[in-house]
């Protein structure tokens, strides 16, 4: 078996290769160690993209000198780092980068590497939570260096021993852990990261899923992708974006984001930062970075609704050409909107949307998507329509800074867009049907089923894996075993005496004779309401409803 004595240019690219292979093949096991109850991707997801974007910036690994490999993965983290433990995690490959490109590739600069990595991950957190991906790697480093004047398989060795205890200790550490029984997700990814070292130095098989699977606690439910104070979910949206701005107007900034949020992690340097933030205030998150420089890429996710994480990421990473604009004829105002599902983009055009957007749940389209829609369909002026709150403050930012005149009807989901087209006149100015549309939107209410892909807890009682789940604006109304039972619940809360019309629209995982009975449902006890059923195709979400 081969043993390397020290880690080259191609050496360290190829780690990074197996580092994000091992993320990839784990990342189901790792976000499984979650506590939210509605489908997402997750720690697991969110750490193997960040090394996804690591790998495409690598250099041609024929010739390729360590200075450069050293850039790609600095450079490739900042730029692709996804949601808090890939923000953390880039700051730990930025260490990595720092350190070999420094030093001879040794056991000493696997010692310094950790410490820097260390550092840096916990100078990016705000307030430092033990029990996380942090604990776990100060333990690497701190027995990496005990040992420094070792081999480097030594040294590695040393580093994984103390990442594994570390990491079976933080459910001592975090209660939410321990409640859970589980081990933190973003500590359970770091150590693949020593695991993909020792496979290039002493040609070590990388672990299989099932062996972190069976990780030395037991449970159900996951960890924490949190790595802020406070309990998990006590925080609704998570934004970030990239901050241009000068490197002494950073700590201002973290002192104003303290004010408003947690799980606060600021990372990056000469003029660009890379920022995350869990708040309940989302403009004040993104007007912060106004006051101090210009954010840009702005995402934003809540926390309660995220779902199809992944789904959207990949085709972010690698976008499909978006639908070209129907051919129409020029109108003074044409209509963008933001959806996902082939049905839901049908009953759009059908109502004159000239241009759609992929997007929705934590599928938030950027800027750059936004006006380039804007910029293509055949309007003087242009009203978006975001179809999700999440989406909006990026909408708004489009408008500001379209070339054309904008206008943001903030409709905050797909009933609320379908409401609002029934008053959209193309031949109008955009901001009058910003205005009739908003009138038209602000009239509807809306209701979403999901199915939980996890056990926890919510204020109107405990959820099982499985669990049918009916969503508001205001968070879980509903837990029910069936998915008809979830509906008919949240319609009864939602519906009024005023109500007239109830908009069903299926997406995957609804069936006739599920639609059948809620229809059935609501001729009994609603007998003076009219159902109507479209077909949305939306994903993850079985049934949308809208009440006029």
């Amino acid at each position: 078996m081969r043993t390397l004595v020290r880690l080259g240019a191609d050496d360290l690219a190829s780690v990074v290769v197996a580092y994000r292979d091992a993320l990839r093949a784990h990342q189901e096991a790792i976000n499984r160690l979650n506590v939210y109850p509605v489908p997402d991707g997750d720690t697991g997801t969110n750490m193997a993209l960040t090394l996804e974007s690591v790998v495409a910036e690598l250099p041609d690994r024929e010739g390729a000198d360590l200075g450069a490999v050293c850039t790609a993965v600095s450079h490739g983290s900042l730029m692709g780092a996804r949601g808090n433990s890939g923000v953390i995690l880039s700051q730990i490959l930025r260490g990595v980068a720092e350190a070999f490109r420094d030093g001879p590739g040794d056991g000493a600069t696997v010692a310094d590497a950790l410490a820097r990595a260390t550092a840096g991950a916990y100078q990016a957190v705000m307030r430092p939570v033990e029990g996380t991906i942090l604990s776990v790697v100060k333990a690497a480093s701190s027995a990496a260096h005990a040992c420094r004047t070792a081999s480097l398989v030594d040294v590695l060795d040393a580093a994984r021993a103390a990442a594994a205890v570390a990491l079976a200790h933080t459910p001592e550490q975090l209660p939410v852990l321990k409640a859970a029984g589980v081990v933190d997700a973003g500590g359970a990814g770091f150590v693949l990261l020593i695991d993909a070292f020792l496979h290039r130095s002493a040609e070590r098989p990388l672990p299989e899923p099932e062996v972190m699977a069976a990780a030395p606690v037991t449970g159900a439910v996951g960890g924490i992708e949190s790595h802020g104070a406070g309990a998990v979910g006590d925080l609704r949206y998570e934004v970030m974006y990239f901050l241009d701005a000068p490197d002494d107007a950073v700590d201002r900034f973290r002192q104003t984001w303290a004010a408003i949020g947690d799980s606060i992690v600021v990372v990056g340097g000469d003029g660009l930062w890379n920022c995350h933030i869990h708040t309940d205030d989302i403009g004040a998150a993104i007007e912060a970075a106004v006051e101090v420089g210009r954010p840009r890429q702005i995402r934003v996710t809540d926390l309660l609704d995220q779902v199809e994480e992944e789904r959207w990421v990949r085709e972010a990473i690698a976008p499909p050409p978006e639908a070209a604009p129907e051919a129409t004829e020029p109108v003074r105002c044409a209509a963008v909107a933001v959806a996902t599902g082939e049905g839901i983009r049908r009953i759009f055009r059908s109502l004159g949307v000239q241009h759609t957007v992929t997007g929705g749940q934590t599928m938030n389209p950027s800027t750059a998507q936004l006006l380039a829609a804007i910029d293509a369909v055949p309007g003087q002026e242009v009203v978006l329509l975001p179809n999700n709150k999440n989406i909006i403050p990026v909408a708004e930012q489009a408008a500001r800074v379209a070339a054309k005149p904008a206008r943001v009807v903030p409709t905050r989901g797909i009933a609320e867009g379908f409401a609002a087209l029934l008053a959209y006149d193309p031949q109008a100015s955009a901001e009058e049907n910003a205005a009739g549309m908003g009138e038209a939107a602000s009239r509807v209410v809306s209701g979403e089923i999901t199915k939980a892909v996890r056990a926890s807890t919510s204020d109107v009682g405990p959820i099982s894996s499985g669990d049918y789940l009916g969503l508001s604006r205001g968070g879980i109304e509903v837990v029910s075993s069936s998915l008809a039972g979830a509906a008919q619940e949240l319609l009864a809360r939602l519906l009024a005496d005023q109500h007239e019309i109830v908009t069903i629209i299926e997406g995957e995982g609804a069936t006739k004779a599920d639609t059948r009975r809620i229809t059935e449902w609501l001729a009994e006890k609603r007998p003076d309401v009219a159902a109507e059923v479209h077909h949305g195709g939306q994903p993850l979400y079985p049934y949308l409803l809208s009440i006029e």
